[in-house]
């Protein structure tokens, strides 16, 4: 292989397990508004959908989840506290891409403000050659256009890739363009320094 695609949530980042968020844990006790509604609001409509492919900005449907809650908290101050708290990088997963010597690049269903936070705050930048985001690209995985992008990019037969992704569907669709995967759980983890050829 030439290039890694590393998926972000699930992989490089922690905590979004079993569709638990860590954030969600301590969310009400720091900001005093319901987690549940909040995540109802984002989450239970599909309207967060349009905001991780790029057709409406996170900020405005947070300014609408404000607006019909009466939250106290302006906007950019409940984005920058669910960012911070929403990353959990996984050091040993951090530490086999250091080792590994393979250029990566990111590869996530994210939208702008938060593919922006991990590439300069959380410095992917020094870590990965690019980062590809649903958001600014205007599609998600496992939608074939996403990987397309990729392709493109590197100059790279598909064969040359591998995708790790923690969803079966991001599996299935990258191997159907020919590209090499490994699907990471908490089960196959321990396989993957083999698969960058950290294990001889």
């Amino acid at each position: 292989m030439k290039l890694i695609a590393w998926d972000f949530d699930g992989v490089l980042n922690r905590g979004h397990q079993g569709g638990f968020h860590d954030w969600q844990s301590s969310f009400e006790a720091d900001l005093g508004v319901s987690a549940a509604v909040f995540t109802d609001f984002m989450f239970g409509s599909g309207q967060f959908n349009e905001v991780l492919t790029g057709k409406r900005d996170l900020k405005d449907l947070l300014a609408a989840w404000k607006a019909a809650h009466a939250v106290p908290h302006e906007v950019d101050t409940v984005l920058d506290y669910w960012l911070t708290k929403d990353a959990n990088v996984d050091d040993q997963v951090l530490a086999w891409v250091d080792a590994c010597g393979i250029p990566g690049v990111i590869a996530t269903n994210n939208e702008q403000h938060r593919a922006k936070y991990m590439w300069e705050v959380m410095g992917f930048q020094t870590r990965m050659r690019q980062i590809f985001a649903s958001g600014p690209l205007g599609v998600k995985k496992p939608d074939g256009d996403f990987f397309a992008a990729i392709e493109t990019w590197s100059c790279l037969p598909p064969a040359e890739i591998l995708l790790i992704d923690d969803a079966e569907k991001n599996m299935t669709a990258a191997a159907a363009r020919g590209w090499q995967t490994f699907h990471f759980t908490d089960k196959t983890r321990d396989r993957l320094p083999e698969v960058l050829g950290l294990i001889p």
